[in-house]
């Protein structure tokens, strides 16, 4: 893979099935991929400096959503919001499952593994989609290939 950040619908499809490949053809454990964070979130432990935040360190620990695939599994948290709403996304994939729903008691959200068989432009269409549905992220939300 030459890039790993894409901003356009097409373009983040296309990043997406590009890093599936790359995924499948290194036989890596799984890949990763990341919204771009929105006003307000921080980008994991560093955010965009600012006046209060002079040195980029941010008190905010929330990272912006992700969304893990690997051995035909999605793997992503969840608040109960987002849960309802990707069970209604769910439904434009019938051929998709859920396996598991784990809700830990010092967690503030579920973490979901989804069994997905199916080719890399539907797997890419599924995790663009779910950025926009479930994590509520614009048309034009950036999508970061974080680990492949």
């Amino acid at each position: 893979m030459t890039r790993f950040a894409a901003t356009d619908p097409r373009e983040r499809r296309k990043l997406i099935v590009d890093a599936i490949t790359a995924h499948r053809e290194r036989g890596s454990d799984f890949l990763t991929v990341e919204a771009g964070p929105v006003e307000g979130e921080s980008r994991g432990a560093v955010a965009a400096a600012d006046e209060d935040e002079p040195d980029g360190e941010s008190d905010d620990p929330t990272p912006p959503p992700w969304i893990q695939f690997g051995d035909r599994t999605f793997n992503l948290d969840c608040t109960d919001e987002e849960l309802d709403r990707l069970d209604s996304l769910l439904e434009e994939y019938p051929e998709f499952r859920i396996d598991q729903r784990t809700s830990p008691e010092n967690a503030e959200g579920t973490n979901v593994r989804i069994t997905a068989r199916s080719d890399a432009n539907r797997l890419a269409g599924f995790v663009d989609r779910a950025f926009q549905v479930v994590y509520e992220r614009d048309e034009e939300f950036r999508l970061w290939a974080v680990q492949v």
